[in-house]
């Protein structure tokens, strides 16, 4: 089966509508989680229900009745969820927590909950603690919005970036495609402008942030790294 990881969508809508023309050869559309906190929730949201290969799993961002301790934070999130019917709000927090195939786990952010960072500095022991109920040989993440690699125990971790929010050194819509022999990372490029401009035109409170720092240009993941590791 070929699987095509797609995590942290973050309602970049445009950035997935490229994304998913190239994922034409997969099986599985995999969406791992955070899809639509952005400046297009309700359409990133019916573009993926309407797939009919498609599976989910639940992401931190994806509970949307959580109160965020930023209130820049929180006030975005509250708008999303305005944007969205009850019955979206409630499809979302009721995603499952994990998707299996092809002896491989697929989560948001680690095996035990939705939000523990795990990266590829993270000390074995602490990963080992995570992967302790795991049965499978690989274990598919995003959560931190980088894509790496890494091996404990001879269980293969694979961090599958981000489609709507990368941290990379280069800008574009990144995910992987998984099947039961390999992982490939990809990197697909989209239209950044016309995506920055639509971003801009919506009124999302994170707009100007979005669309500067996350589509024209993206922190790098040495970047993201040294906020991410204690």
């Amino acid at each position: 089966m070929r699987v095509a990881a797609l995590y942290d969508v973050h309602g970049n809508v445009h950035a997935l509508e490229t994304v998913l023309a190239e994922a034409g050869e997969a099986d599985v559309i995999l969406f791992g989680g955070d899809l639509v906190s952005g400046p297009f929730p309700r359409e990133t949201i019916e573009r993926a229900r309407e797939l009919t290969n498609a599976e989910f799993v639940l992401g931190n961002a994806d509970l949307l009745s959580k109160t965020l301790p930023r209130p820049e934070w929180d006030e975005a999130r509250r708008w999303v969820e305005r944007r969205l019917d009850d019955q979206q709000r409630a499809w979302l927090e009721s995603l499952p927590f994990s998707w299996s195939a092809d002896d491989t786990l697929y989560v948001h952010a680690n095996p035990v909950d939705v939000d523990a960072i795990v990266t590829e500095r993270t000390p074995d022991e602490r990963v080992r603690e995570l992967l302790q109920d795991v049965r499978e040989r690989r274990v598919v993440t995003g959560h931190i919005h980088i894509q790496f690699e890494r091996e404990v125990d001879g269980v293969r971790w694979i961090g599958a970036g981000s489609v709507g929010m990368p941290y990379a050194d280069q800008t574009g819509a990144y995910w992987a495609l998984v099947t039961p022999e390999s992982v490939e990372f990809r990197r697909t490029e989209y239209d950044l402008e016309a995506a920055a401009a639509a971003i801009l035109a919506t009124g999302y409170p994170a707009a100007d942030e979005l669309a500067a720092e996350n589509v024209l240009a993206c922190p790098t993941a040495e970047e993201a790294l040294a906020v991410f590791t204690p």
